[in-house]
């Protein structure tokens, strides 16, 4: 039987094991997308360490799906080898000027660069707020 007659049969579960593939489909009103991974007798380690809240998250997203971390990330590396790299845009957030100048500002005074009042309380530094909003 085909992965996509399999994933026809059985609309409530998107994904689907056999002896030797697993096949995942995204079911839309007019088609399935199948991806296949064939051999899956034949597989390789990898170790990655993950924020534990990540993983618990992920876990509850993807059996949603019917899948398991695992299979998530085998999906993710066929697609990269499938578009040949990284299957989404990697960008550097952009900053407007204000937001770059104190960030430059906040590194000098971390590096000693600017000097800054310092305050042996906070009680001393509110009443030293409090008593600049009264001169104003």
């Amino acid at each position: 039987m085909s992965c996509l007659l399999q994933l026809r049969e059985q609309k409530d579960r998107p994904h689907v094991h056999t002896k030797s593939r697993i096949c995942v489909a995204i079911a839309t009103n007019l088609s399935y997308n199948t991806v296949e991974v064939i051999d899956m007798a034949k597989t390789a380690n990898i170790n990655i360490r993950v924020d534990p809240e990540v993983k618990a998250t992920v876990d509850g997203i993807f059996s949603h799906f019917g899948i398991t971390v695992a299979d998530a990330v085998n999906i993710f590396l066929h697609k990269v080898m499938i578009v040949g790299g990284m299957p989404f845009d990697m960008t550097l957030p952009k900053y407007n000027e204000e937001t770059l100048a104190a960030m430059r500002e906040a590194r000098d005074i971390a590096n000693g660069k600017i000097k800054t009042k310092s305050y042996s309380s906070v009680t001393e530094m509110i009443a030293e707020l409090e008593s600049d909003d009264l001169e104003d």
